[in-house]
């Protein structure tokens, strides 16, 4: 890829001649856009985007802004010289001779038969539509002349370039939404500090408040949704009377402005609904899982108590999320050179349908040579795009997918490597007798060296099974695309069936690789006897996993979604301007909920970071724990490691004297 690539082939559109527009050091170097001839012969815009419509493109400094052919352009240039020095600007480079016949020019392209009000677009000169009550138009203009003597409706334009209008206007909607962001990202700031701060906060409180905490945290959720389902509720009844409030989303369709949604009673009516059966679904499973969680909060207090001692690991995830950032930096750059790699591939482009050489591939050095432009006069030879038919090429998705393979396995990596520096660093709080004298100096640096310095085969091993299965999966999606209009039922059953067993093998595989590399951590053997030793610790204690283990994941879950639920709420207030105090300093935004859904996804990762690191330190601990009752007996000469309060709770009666 690095020798055979070249991302200018992304950045610069390339004109017929193959050259690039816009590129320093060339001729080209103050014409970025790139300019149609005829942009009638092209089928669709993404026709454009590929470089593939059959008449010539050239590399100009500025889209045309007015109506003009050639024509009429010819026919005044004696009199009015400021039109033909504007046309040719649109002409081959070097082209100045405005008494050649018309038909030779139109033959040869040495000119566009017309040029009509543009705009760019991808760095390309696409028609100016605009409406006008209603009516599509170029440069308010409804018809527009076609420079072969007829005149010609702008609709033919839309069908040229089919669906650019909903390009456009997705155009426009990116441009309001990047304008919301530029007034707003301060405040998504403060949001998302205000979210790490609270989960900072709910973490430290644990230690000291667990059971009162989750409670709290409980009840918050059941709160926010009520008064979810409650606002919901009236906004629908406030909404009763009011004219097309009782129209159907099927019959107003999709809205660039979601806004338009907000005005109708069955949205408002389908939220409620959710939010009722979400409701319903949290209060039943909290009535009988109630006894398990109060189990939970003990060794939720256990691992607050943890972190306490050792408050570095909270900003751990920073380091595994810039390792992410690199293994993704190099995968997208190695991708775009992959992508890149191919020669230009030129075509011959004949104005007569019936030639037998057009679309065929051509040599541009030795084109004029051959016989080409005497049995097809005006055929020339153009840049199609960018491929090869060497070796090399044939096998670039083979590469696409060796490259996104090793990407899997390098995000693995550094996500295991994160798991194992921090097991080690809460395994050296739970083996320490006297808590927290005994507790090593530097943990987490300490863990990060060992899982660096010995067990980074482990770890890579474990990371390299997870990636194979993640890349089956990526295949398997891939097959799933292509062979989506298939009517082949039983291929689409064997497809949906492989999906589904492949997920779930990734599910399991994550599970064993999480707890193999606590047990490397803890002993230091190798990935296999970890994994095997986790697996058995873990099915002889399969009622405690159950209990603790995903309960607990549930409670932080519940956390996650307060905490992004109650800066969102928060956040809908500011940027509505419902809050008085603040009323003046919400900035103005054409649609709120940019920044609003910003601060919640926000919000929700960032609790996701804080939250990560306190369920590895439950599950460690819990690995410990089961690892401690089947080591030690409780006796003098055995003595249990674990807390008097996580051992009395977890019901093991027999206890010997020591402080914890």
């Amino acid at each position: 890829a690095w020798v055979h690539g070249d991302p200018r082939k992304v950045v610069y559109p390339t004109d017929s001649y193959g050259q690039f527009c816009g590129q320093k050091d060339t001729p080209n170097e103050n014409k970025t856009l790139l300019f149609y001839f005829n942009i009638l012969k092209c089928a669709s815009p993404a026709v454009l985007i590929n470089l593939q419509c059959p008449t010539t493109q050239l590399c100009v400094s500025k889209c045309p802004d007015r109506f003009a052919t050639y024509i009429d352009v010819q026919a005044s240039y004696r009199y009015r010289a400021d039109h033909w020095n504007y046309f040719k600007q649109f002409c081959k480079p070097g082209f100045n001779n405005p008494r050649k016949s018309v038909a030779q020019v139109l033959r040869d392209e040495d000119c566009p038969s017309m040029i009509i009000p543009s705009r760019p677009f991808l760095k390309r000169c696409f028609p100016d539509f605009s409406t006008k009550n209603g009516v599509l138009t170029v440069a308010n203009q409804t018809t527009f002349k076609d420079g072969r003597g007829k005149t010609r409706n702008v609709t033919d334009l839309r069908e040229a370039a089919n669906g650019i209008n909903i390009v456009l206007d997705a155009r426009s909607v990116g441009m309001k939404i990047f304008e919301d962001y530029a007034s707003s990202w301060y405040w998504i700031l403060i949001g998302l500090f205000i979210a790490m701060v609270v989960s900072l906060l709910f973490l430290v409180l644990l230690r000291f408040t667990a059971g009162v905490l989750f409670w709290i945290f409980i009840f918050g959720v059941i709160g926010i949704i009520g008064y979810g389902t409650w606002h919901c509720y009236w906004e629908y009844s406030h909404l009763k009377g009011t004219p097309g409030s009782d129209l159907t989303v099927y019959d107003i369709g999709f809205q660039t402005d979601f806004r338009v949604y907000l005005q109708l009673r069955q949205t408002w009516l389908a939220f409620m609904i959710i939010l009722c059966v979400v409701e319903v679904i949290i209060i039943l499973m909290l009535i009988f899982l109630r006894n398990r969680i109060r189990i939970a909060i003990a060794l939720l207090k256990e691992g607050s108590r943890a972190i306490g001692y050792i408050m570095s690991t909270l900003f751990y995830p920073i380091v595994t999320f810039l390792l992410i950032a690199i293994c993704i930096s190099y995968w997208a750059v190695t991708a775009v050179f992959l992508a890149t790699s191919g020669e230009p591939v030129y075509k011959v482009m004949a104005n007569q349908t019936l030639c037998t050489y057009a679309n065929l591939s051509c040599d541009p050095e030795t084109f004029n040579k051959t016989n080409v432009t005497k049995l097809c006069p005006g055929a020339q030879c153009t840049f199609a795009f960018y491929g090869g038919e060497s070796l090399y090429h044939k096998y670039i998705f083979i590469f696409q997918l060796a490259n996104a393979f090793v990407f899997l396995w390098l995000v693995n990596f550094a996500i295991a490597l994160g798991q194992c520096t921090l097991a080690g660093a809460f395994a050296s709080y739970y083996w320490a007798f006297r808590k927290p004298a005994d507790i090593p100096l530097w943990p987490l640096f300490s863990s990060f060296g060992r899982a660096i310095r010995y067990h980074t085969g482990s770890l890579a091993f474990g990371a390299l099974i997870l990636a194979i299965v993640q890349l089956i999966r990526v295949i398997l999606e891939y097959l799933d695309h292509k062979l989506k209009g298939t009517q082949n039922s039983f291929t689409r059953f064997l497809l949906c069936c492989l999906k589904c067993c492949f997920w779930c093998l990734e599910k399991f595989i994550k599970f064993i690789n999480r707890n193999a590399y606590i047990m490397i951590a803890i002993y230091g053997k190798n990935f296999c006897t970890s994994a095997k030793e986790a697996f058995y610790l873990l099915m002889r204690n399969v009622v405690r996993v159950a209990v603790l283990d995903k309960v607990t994941d549930f409670l932080l879950f519940l956390g996650k979604i307060l905490v992004a639920g109650g800066v969102g709420v928060l956040a809908f207030f500011f940027f509505t301007q419902r809050i008085p105090v603040f009323a003046k300093e919400a900035p103005t935004l054409n649609y709120y909920w940019v920044p609003l859904l910003t601060v919640i996804i926000g919000s929700y990762l960032v609790a996701h970071g804080f939250f990560s690191v306190y369920a590895m330190c439950v599950d460690t601990l819990f690995l410990c724990f089961c690892e401690d009752l089947e080591r030690n007996d409780g006796s003098t000469a055995k003595p249990y490691f674990m807390s008097a309060s996580l051992h009395r709770i977890l019901g093991k009666k027999e206890l010997s004297p020591k402080k914890a």
